[in-house]
């Protein structure tokens, strides 16, 4: 079954699970209000908001504290790439005064599902419209894709990881407090000044990760791995090099491109070879092997370990975490 076969399906069934749940509502109220009732309509219910993936859900946290209901689809330690909204997802997005998604290839489920009901009431966020994009690239050494599991190999494909850049997270942050203040107005002046704070704090990341790079001794990074940190590199004048693209679907580069990755890290002296989280990191492992670097995890920050989640961990947290990886890497 197809991707479109598979929303229409999941539509079909969220649908009818609505009418059900109102049935049953309908026919248990006796007239009555409970104290539990009472205390529940005396309280101004929170806005909801859903996202799809972790960095705009953590964005929107940050910036709406308790004043909303934040909920992510794609759970801790899933894979986003393959994705599939369930009848129960499809629910809470038709009833999210706020839905924000990253946008791109990896996501064209959304447009089945948000033209499936009216949204004329929810405001809604594609973060890829908000940055400035650019195309994915192969480079040098990058195994190339099998045309035919992508399709046409002339269509452009532009990459999805845009808040891998410190400065597009901040204006996908403004975006959200800008819905955030349209939705609850009289929460606005909180969700204002929690913009303000936050911002000033990534701006703060910003000029930390600068200074690091500015303070190394070279400026390529090696991934042995995909590679969705574009916007990442592209922001603090990084070169990189790497065995699969952002979205690659592929796992086993072939032993030219280990071999070419190999003999880079022997040229240049790079200590480091990086994979991103939820990766095996096996590929990195056997450059890293065969050189004489060391593995260490770059976090897209696409998502997070359930420890992770559990634990709080915050898109500064794990960007904090990649400039220290960089003290490693460029040094």
């Amino acid at each position: 079954m197809d991707m479109n076969n598979i929303i229409k399906s999941s539509i079909a069934a969220a649908s009818a699970a609505s009418v059900l749940l109102a049935s049953f509502t309908g026919c248990s109220f006796d007239g009555t209000v409970s104290d539990e009732q009472k205390e529940t309509v005396d309280t101004p219910a929170k806005i909801s908001v859903v996202t799809t993936i972790f960095p705009q859900y953590d964005f929107t946290r940050q910036l709406a504290g308790s004043l909303a209901e934040v909920e992510m689809l794609v759970g801790p330690g899933e894979e986003a790439h393959t994705y599939e909204p369930t009848p129960q997802d499809i629910i809470k997005i038709q009833e999210a005064d706020i839905f924000i998604y990253a946008g791109g290839e990896s996501e064209s489920w959304v447009n089945g599902i948000l033209g499936s009901f009216d949204t004329g009431d929810m405001k809604i966020i594609d973060m890829m419209e908000l940055c400035e994009t650019v195309e994915e690239e192969h480079v040098e050494g990058m195994e190339e894709e099998d045309e035919t599991e992508t399709g046409d190999s002339h269509e452009k494909e532009f990459d999805e990881h845009v808040w891998t850049s410190v400065g597009n997270a901040q204006i996908i942050s403004q975006a959200i407090a800008d819905a955030l203040c349209e939705v609850d107005e009289e929460n606005s002046a909180t969700y204002r000044e929690n913009c303000e704070r936050y911002l000033s704090e990534l701006s703060s990341l910003k000029k930390e990760i600068a200074q690091t790079v500015n303070g190394g001794v070279r400026k390529t990074l090696i991934f042995g791995d995909r590679f969705p940190a574009r916007y990442f590199v592209d922001e603090f004048g990084l070169d990189y090099y790497a065995a699969f693209p952002g979205c690659a679907e592929q796992s086993e580069p072939s032993a030219g491109t280990v071999a070419f990755l190999v003999d880079k890290v022997r040229e240049e002296n790079i200590p480091v070879v990086f994979y991103i989280e939820l990766s095996n990191g096996k590929v990195a492992q056997t450059i890293a092997e065969s050189t004489s670097a060391e593995t260490m995890c770059f976090n897209s920050c696409h998502n997070v370990t359930m420890e992770q989640f559990l634990s709080g961990v915050t898109y500064v947290d794990l960007m904090k975490q990649n400039c220290e990886a960089l003290k490693k890497a460029l040094y």
